[in-house]
């Protein structure tokens, strides 16, 4: 590990939680939220008893908090048993919520479907049947590759119920990244369906699931289990091969549910690290849960009458906490989105925040950024053509949110007057770590503000050693939490190894550089492997593309490094205008007035050496940004991975020209 990371972003404005919002709120002005820190600091292992007893129901009650004996093999709750899928839905027919609304599901067409939590439990347990049925039980794994549906959700929980760990894949991932993980986790189960619905378009699902198949090495699947959501064509292997409403067609709607270790995997969650194989995130039944409800009632300030949307996919851990298991263990009713935020135009969030009445809306940066330039392009687009009253709180997931998509967010979705969780968090995590609780932080544009209670996050050097205010540094937990990553399903050096090396004194590493200013607000700064070295400057590249979006011009922008004899490291700019993209004489004009403007922003040091004009950056259908496909065509190296995942592949070629 090199040398501490310069931090040159400057932002001074702070807005304080609105006063009717912190006399309502679950955690009420700073005095509640430091009374939670300080009880958790002050003897963690009676804090968290105290949550994981006051929150969740246990079928066998825990005797031992915290077992650090194998650390960092750390296990909580150990001796305790529980079923997830019970205190999600079960517990919502005990407490009276059984004819609430659980989830509103949108189809991609517009078409809407209800289904309270009485029918949920239901579908879930005629599910776990039909796979009992089949002789799947507690200990098995299965392989989850379905598009947003209710049937997502359904196939989950009802693994949950089982004690069957599952392993959700994307349904934009390729036959080989499904065959990999088909291979990797030794499952026995494939649940998929015949094709899914994105942007109008039929996209097929089965018949990856086929070709991963047909690559070997998966003999252990004993069935594949097809939802049919178009009725496409798909090839049948009547020996494996089992519709979804066949198999529930006449099981019982009523399925005990099975208790299970609070160790227990409840689900292996595949992320891509930068380099070698997917790695298997393996994450427990009790903790995991736990840190899920409790973030929901903390962060987003849960309440039995919001209606809350998270815009992920349950093919990634967002989806997985914040759609599959907290909303329904905290028996919120949310909003379920099977489409794209630009189908059949680019105003379809805020008609579904309109028609829904969502009160509670999380969504990613990157969503955010295209829709400001939609907006902008078309009045008709513009959250102010829409009745977003209903909205209380906003957040943010998935990367950095720069400053000006922060305050356009803040004004024009939220009409100034809804607080915003900036939330950094990890698939590793599990669950929320910093943010700002909306009813107790002053909050900080471009800012995930601060530490959530028993959460001992800190910026070290490569010794491990505290870094002062306002010093960039690597970002770590120094104590262990509920929700953390167990293993990598697998591999547990390489789990040691990436997240527990030596040198850092036993915490954990969370791979991303970040600052922490005087008043205790964490700024992050980008992934340890996108710190950009120029002349012996270490820079964050978020703070980068903060300055470049900040530009009334600039849509969005991703900035990358390449090797540059003088410098070391080049500053590489791939930048999205608020209009088409410049070509020529003009597209020279236009970076050479970004070049400047970074220089005025942060200072020369920061200046791209190159800016690439896109009519958009290389996207996952999820939304991420591909930067390491960025660094292969800033190199202008040929791109030989895997690029079945982006949304926009064609764009790799127009991002491969230099101004």
């Amino acid at each position: 590990m090199a040398n501490s990371i310069e931090s040159v972003l400057v932002e001074t404005r702070v807005f304080p939680p609105p006063q009717d919002f912190v006399k309502q709120a679950n955690v009420s002005g700073q005095a509640a939220y430091q009374a939670l820190l300080e009880e958790a600091d002050r003897d963690p292992n009676a804090f968290w008893g105290r949550m994981a007893r006051e929150q969740l129901q246990w079928t066998k009650p825990f005797t031992k908090v915290l077992d650090e004996s194998r650390a960092p093999f750390f296990e909580w709750f150990g001796d305790g048993e529980l079923n997830v899928s019970a205190n999600c839905l079960d517990a919502n027919l005990k407490n009276g919520n059984a004819n609430k609304v659980a989830i509103i599901f949108e189809a991609d067409s517009g078409e809407v479907l209800k289904v309270t939590y009485q029918q949920l439990y239901e579908r879930v347990c005629k599910f776990a049947n039909g796979l009992k049925s089949l002789g799947y039980k507690a200990g098995d794994r299965s392989i989850i590759y379905l598009p947003m549906s209710i049937e997502a959700i359904v196939a989950m929980q009802a693994c949950a119920r089982l004690g069957i760990t599952h392993s959700v894949v994307f349904g934009g991932f390729s036959a080989k990244s499904l065959h990999e993980r088909i291979v990797d986790v030794g499952a026995s189960l494939v649940i998929t369906a015949d094709e899914q619905m994105r942007g109008g378009k039929a996209i097929a699902l089965k018949p990856a699931v086929d070709e991963a198949f047909g690559m070997g090495g998966c003999e252990a699947v004993r069935h594949s289990i097809v939802y049919k959501r178009t009725g496409g064509k798909v090839n049948w292997d009547a020996k494996r091969d089992v519709w979804m409403h066949d198999l529930v067609e006449k099981q019982a709607t009523d399925c005990a549910p099975v208790p299970v270790n609070a160790e227990h995997p409840l689900f292996i969650l595949y992320t891509s690290g930068s380099t070698g194989k997917p790695k298997g995130v393996q994450h427990s039944s009790g903790g995991y849960l736990l840190w899920a409800k409790l973030t929901m009632q903390w962060v987003f300030d849960a309440k039995a009458s919001d209606v809350f949307w998270c815009t992920a996919d349950v093919g990634w851990v967002t989806g997985h906490t914040y759609i599959t298991y907290g909303p329904l263990a905290a028996g919120l009713t949310q909003v379920v989105f099977e489409g794209v935020p630009t189908y059949p135009d680019a105003g379809r969030f805020w008609k579904m925040i309109q028609d829904h009445k969502v009160s509670i809306f999380y969504t990613a940066p990157t969503a955010i950024r295209s829709l400001i330039k939609a907006s902008d392009a078309n009045d008709a687009h513009h959250p102010k053509s829409y009745d977003m009253s209903s909205l209380r709180l906003l957040g943010s997931v998935g990367e950095p949110i720069n400053p000006e998509a922060w305050m356009w967010y803040y004004n024009n979705v939220g009409g100034g007057r809804c607080p915003i969780v900036d939330t950094w968090w990890q698939t590793e995590t599990g669950g929320h770590m910093i943010t700002p609780l909306p009813g107790a932080t002053p909050l900080k544009p471009g800012s995930c503000t601060t530490r959530l209670p028993g959460i001992t996050a800190a910026i070290v050097d490569e010794l491990g050693g505290d870094v002062e205010a306002g010093h960039g540094g690597f970002l770590v937990i120094k104590r262990p939490w509920p929700s953390m990553i167990r293993n990598i399903w697998g591999d547990p050096d390489r789990f040691e190894k990436s997240y527990f090396p030596p040198e850092l004194r036993g915490y954990y590493l969370a791979g991303d550089g970040a600052q922490c200013d005087k008043d205790g607000c964490f700024w992050i700064m980008g992934r340890i492997d996108d710190v950009l070295n120029v002349s012996g400057h270490r820079l964050g590249t978020m703070e980068v593309e903060s300055a470049l979006v900040a530009h009334e011009m600039v849509a969005e922008a991703a900035v990358v490094g390449r090797p540059d004899a003088t410098t070391g490291e080049a500053v590489v700019a791939f930048v999205v205008l608020k209009r088409s993209r410049p070509e020529g004489d003009e597209a020279i004009a236009i970076g050479k007035q970004l070049r400047d403007w970074v220089a005025k922003e942060i200072g020369p040091i920061a200046k791209p050496k190159e800016i690439r004009f896109g009519d958009n950056l290389p996207k996952t259908r999820s939304g991420k940004i591909m930067r390491r496909l960025l660094r292969v065509v800033a190199k202008g190296e040929v791109v030989t991975q895997d690029v079945s995942t982006l949304e926009n592949p064609a764009i790799l070629d127009q991002l491969s020209k230099p101004v």
